[in-house]
């Protein structure tokens, strides 16, 4: 089964955040892929069907950003559970300009809390994320979480929607053929904008 953990905080107060772009992307999921409604787990929001010839499940952590890693301590249990292979997490970054996204395999949690807490509970860098850009930050910020989490311009949130559909594709690709094809088609697409 292929996992995607879209972060965000739980809330109408964060709902047209920045800092909830990954609630946005898996919102979009459920509907162009006609998957059910979301219901109520002990830490998160889940659903699950089949999309194309992959059984999925989509998460929605249903704690604040900082322990979102809770919600995926039952997969950590399934020997069956391969987080390098099975594990998509739909993240915002402040460093990605507001209309980019980016594939990466790996890495560093890159002072992320969200994926810090996903990074604890897998015990492991070793998943793939789709980072959605949501900056720059403005020069006379002094704190990024206050620019994470105030609710978006119409402006942006405008923008933010208009990504929704070519990262929807970009999770087809991940599904279906894997974290390298998915990197080596959009990440490059993304790059030539």
């Amino acid at each position: 089964m292929r996992i995607i953990v879209g972060l965000g905080n739980p809330g109408p107060e964060y709902a047209r955040t920045r800092h909830n772009a990954g609630f946005w992307l898996i919102d979009n999921l459920v509907t162009t892929w006609e998957l059910p409604a979301f219901r109520r787990d002990r830490r998160a929001r889940v659903t699950s069907g089949r999309h194309g010839d992959h059984d999925v499940g989509l998460i929605k952590p249903h704690t604040y950003m900082n322990r979102s890693g809770s919600a995926l301590t039952p997969l950590t249990a399934d020997p069956e559970f391969d987080a390098s292979r099975d594990l998509l997490v739909l993240v915002d970054d402040a460093a990605l300009p507001l209309g980019r996204f980016r594939l990466r395999a790996t890495g560093s949690a890159g002072g992320h809390n969200g994926l810090k807490s996903v990074q604890g509970a897998l015990r492991s860098q070793e998943y793939a994320r789709l980072r959605i850009g949501v900056g720059p930050v403005p020069a006379l910020t002094d704190d990024l979480a206050d620019f994470v989490l105030e609710p978006m311009s119409a402006e942006d949130a405008a923008v933010l929607e208009d990504m929704l559909d070519p990262m929807t594709e970009a999770v087809d690709c991940w599904v279906s053929q894997g974290i390298d094809a998915a990197m080596n088609r959009f990440n490059r697409s993304v790059e030539e904008k």
